[in-house]
């Protein structure tokens, strides 16, 4: 029954992330998906969990061991939880979970031996039949019965539960804010300065992003708490007590130019020294560059990433053109698809544009301002290029709509809910070696290079 009770709260926890990742269920997922649960994962939790662990947990691959501990609280981490038994804890009530019914099978290991020369229930002899022996029936009659109370005990506690006001919390009472030890580039170390002393006793997190899930317990007797930023980037900064967000704080952590990297299984990235990769006014990680730091040839592509952060003023999300060259050479074995993603970034916000071979415009996500297709329910072959020469493209915002053209082609439109946000910078991924040239915002006659 024990290990009935670990595989319930296994595939209610593996449902949690499905839901987190938006990418369908799971039914449906390619070694693509997996891929990219894993460095969400390693994002989020800083632990890497591989393809073939994932695949393991999904039941895609045979595999006849419990998952190590170490697995399962990466797993509920990434969820929204501290460990694997604060998931279990958390989905729970007194200790005895919320179990679907068992198959017949699990709950009478022996009735699916044969019964040809043993007697039935219904010729058992008299003195078992009238003794303290329960028929099957009456064995599953009672447990079902119990069951149904179990769910009664739990849908009341929920009840209850849910009807409990939360505690207001006095904002006002709580301190956050933070110093750059750098004015700009990356690594950047932060000096969060936060007074937690009314947090009673709720517990103190501070999250170093808008990911909650990311944040990390801190004294409440203590005022400082240190942290590095390896990726330039927007971050607003939460101050929490218990699971309430009591103040925010917004970081800019800019570049000071061009910055070069590629992301491993590590914390700390892999820099290129700007001589290296940045020649007049092309950008580009080149094979003999992986090929120098390690980084070529390879059981899956390196993580490419181009990052340039800095203030841009009026630049705005709403009213806008954006103009850029990429190009993602094919010649590094291990990338089946040459995928490259365009993010325009944004003060609480992307623009996120895929790229890739016309073969592989199957599985794209397109994102801008709070409106989302993937290439599962629309058509997003407009994406679909010859990576291996120079490929030109367009973002034009204007007031709610987003125009995204390739090669001079309008390749699709968005329109999008979220609030005009101004813009602070770009990143772009590449699965091996990239390259890019002629990037600039334009704004009325107003023109931003990079």
């Amino acid at each position: 029954m024990e290990n009935n009770i670990d595989n319930y709260y296994i595939r209610l926890c593996l449902q949690q992330v499905e839901t987190k990742l938006k990418r369908g269920g799971s039914s449906e997922w390619t070694t693509y998906d997996f891929d990219r649960l894993s460095v969400e994962i390693q994002e989020v939790t800083g632990v890497s969990l591989s393809v073939t662990t994932l695949k393991r947990l999904w039941g895609k691959l045979s595999y006849q061991h419990m998952p190590a501990m170490t697995t399962l609280n990466t797993i509920a981490r990434f969820a929204g939880y501290e460990d694997w038994r604060d998931f279990k804890q958390r989905s729970s009530v007194s200790g005895q979970p919320a179990l679907s019914p068992l198959p017949e099978e699990e709950l009478f290991p022996g009735n699916h031996l044969s019964t040809e020369n043993s007697p039935t229930a219904g010729h058992l002899p008299e003195e078992k039949a009238k003794g303290d022996h329960l028929t099957l029936q009456d064995k599953k009659r009672k447990w079902y019965v119990l069951f149904a109370v179990q769910l009664l005990v739990i849908a009341g506690a929920l009840f209850l539960w849910g009807r409990q006001p939360a505690r207001k919390v006095n904002a006002a009472a709580y301190q956050f804010s933070s110093n750059k030890m750098v004015s700009e580039g990356v690594p950047n170390s932060v000096i969060f300065h936060y007074d937690a002393s009314a947090a009673g006793d709720d517990t103190v997190f501070i999250a170093q992003t808008w990911d909650v899930s990311r944040k990390v317990a801190v004294p409440k007797d203590k005022h400082q708490y240190s942290a590095i930023y390896y990726v330039p980037g927007y971050f607003k900064a939460k101050l929490m007590a218990g699971a309430q967000i009591v103040k925010t704080h917004d970081l800019l952590i800019t570049s000071g130019g061009w910055v070069a990297l590629s992301e491993g299984d590590a914390p700390v990235p892999v820099y290129f020294k700007k001589d290296a990769f940045q020649k007049d006014s092309i950008l580009s990680v080149d094979v003999p560059l992986l090929q120098q730091n390690f980084l070529y040839d390879r059981p899956t592509p390196a993580k490419i990433r181009f990052v340039n952060v800095r203030e841009m003023d009026s630049l705005q999300n709403d009213h806008f053109v954006f103009e850029t060259m990429v190009s993602n050479p094919k010649n590094d074995k291990s990338a089946a698809c040459q995928r490259v993603e365009v993010l325009l970034l944004c003060k609480d916000d992307v623009i996120m544009v895929p790229l890739c071979p016309k073969g592989c415009v199957g599985d794209l996500q397109l994102y801008g301002r709070g409106s989302g297709v993937s290439s599962k329910d629309a058509d997003l072959s407009g994406f679909g290029c010859d990576l291996d020469n120079w490929v030109p493209l367009r973002v034009e915002g204007n007031g709610r709509q987003l125009q995204f053209w390739v090669n001079g082609k309008l390749a699709y439109e968005l329109d999008c809910p979220n609030a005009p946000a101004g813009i602070i910078g770009l990143q772009y991924r590449f699965f091996g070696p990239g390259a890019i040239k002629n990037t600039r915002f334009i704004q009325d006659d107003k023109i931003w290079s990079f």
